[in-house]
């Protein structure tokens, strides 16, 4: 059986190989030597605080300009799930990245709904949350926080219109996972922090210890 799925595996890797997320060249490892060095020279890493939202810390990888607006649009719009690969082999890379994660006892993505996961095809950020855990051995938890209301993308409201477009949308199963937990909400971009602030009061009224929130990029 191993035999069997390791020639599945290489002929489809002949077929569909690896690519740059960045230059979109050919790339065993995700990202290259090349595009490494660009995204270190923009890497933000870096840690808001808060006291007034239902989360304390916001560890942001990157400012939503640039070339990183470009591969998140791709990435989430335009069919492009492969980008996650990329993501991932750079934060890994990270010791900062890295430490902030472990801290941590569940990863859990923003979720989307049903009918728009259909559409697309994936989920973005639980593409990227779920390969996180699994390259740095943290519990991944998908089947806890849920989305029950198919609203309007957050992306086409004004800033104030934002907050009440996430109220009631988002519910908990299983909470047994969680309770007591610490918790990392990831999700893939930051604009008013309206969703995650959302995300996270609902995880924490199901019963968990903390949470806490990073995203790829802060807008």
């Amino acid at each position: 059986m191993k035999s069997i799925l390791w020639f599945i595996n290489y002929v489809i890797n002949l077929i569909f190989p690896n690519v740059c997320g960045i230059c979109d060249k050919i790339c065993k490892e995700s990202l290259c030597k090349k595009c490494e060095i660009k995204l270190n020279n923009i890497v933000q890493n870096k840690i808001d605080k808060y006291t007034d939202k239902n989360f304390e810390k916001h560890l942001y990888i990157f400012k939503y300009e640039g070339t990183i607006k470009e591969k998140l649009i791709n990435f989430k719009f335009n069919e492009k799930p492969y980008i996650y690969k990329t993501f991932v082999k750079f934060l890994i890379k990270n010791k900062k990245i890295c430490r902030f994660l472990k801290s941590y006892d569940i990863i859990i993505p923003v979720p989307i709904h049903y009918n728009r996961k259909v559409v697309r095809g994936y989920n973005q950020s639980a593409l990227i949350a779920k390969s996180l855990a699994n390259k740095l051995n943290i519990i991944y938890e998908e089947k806890v926080l849920l989305k029950r209301v198919n609203n309007k993308p957050q992306s086409t409201k004004n800033k104030k219109s934002r907050k009440e477009n996430v109220i009631g949308v988002y519910y908990t199963k299983n909470e047994y996972k969680i309770i007591g937990k610490k918790i990392l909400l990831l999700d893939d971009i930051y604009t008013t922090g309206s969703t995650v602030n959302e995300c996270c009061r609902i995880l924490k009224t199901a019963g968990a210890r903390k949470v806490d929130v990073i995203t790829i990029a802060k807008d």
